[in-house]
């Protein structure tokens, strides 16, 4: 038995209602309904992965300033986009939240403002790029590249996992560049910072190269996280539950 179509109260299915006024003319507009399918659609093809699905700012756990304050200019940025001229990057050693504050913006863009975004682990990304130089796998560089080129708001997460080299460093130059001069707005989060704590530990710039870490100044406000990993107090207190 086929399920009953489900039709919206306000527009009878016709997606625009008409608001008639005494001293204006009538005219229609787009209805609520219309709007929560676009939204639906857009927030499939931003490729969330599951886990982050359900990240909003009202969810994440502000448990030092920095997290506060990181908290707060993501949220500027969704509610001033598409006044804002810059990307943004997020720096913090891992488990501080950087990806759910990334996610949480993507879901606010998509949904109050109808923005295409799309989201993409660093390293999924090259290893997509890396695949379709195999004729067997039925695609190229150029598809792959083209909805990263495209897309209104980039987020790249887990800059500088993969270890450099000249081809990591031509192909991240090649997309900063392209989106920089399309001034479309690129989110990016890192575990490297810029200034380590411990010196043995690489930065950014290393795992970057300078050329594109000069680039990222150009286009990024730079957002700086500290803390310890949200992670291990979640494994601890999980420990403490079952013992």
């Amino acid at each position: 038995m086929a399920s009953p179509v489900i039709v919206c109260q306000h527009c009878g299915g016709a997606g625009f209602r008409i608001l008639d006024s005494f001293d204006r003319p009538s005219r229609a507009v787009e209805c609520a309904c219309r709007r929560g399918e676009r939204a639906g659609g857009l927030l499939e093809q931003a490729r969330l992965p599951k886990r982050f699905q359900r990240c909003e700012f009202e969810n994440y756990a502000e448990i030092s300033p920095s997290h506060r304050l990181a908290k707060q200019r993501l949220e500027r940025f969704a509610r001033e986009y598409p006044a804002e001229e810059h990307g943004l990057l997020i720096m913090g050693p891992p488990g501080v939240g950087k990806t759910h504050l990334v996610a949480a913006l993507i879901n606010t863009l998509v949904r109050e403002k109808g923005v295409p975004c799309l989201f993409y682990d660093f390293q999924d990304l090259l290893k997509e790029i890396q695949n379709s130089y195999n004729a067997a796998s039925g695609t190229s560089e150029l598809a792959v590249l083209q909805p990263i080129f495209a897309t209104e708001v980039l987020a790249l997460d887990d800059l500088g996992a993969r270890k450099p080299s000249a081809w990591v460093a031509d192909t991240l130059s090649h997309i900063i560049s392209t989106r920089y001069n399309d001034v479309k707005a690129t989110l990016f989060s890192t575990n490297y910072l810029d200034h380590p704590v411990r010196k043995e530990d690489p930065t950014l710039t290393d795992r970057i190269s300078d050329r594109v870490r000069s680039r990222l100044h150009e286009m990024c406000v730079r957002i700086e996280i500290s803390g310890k990993d949200f992670r291990e107090d979640i494994l601890r207190a999980e420990k403490r539950v079952r013992h």
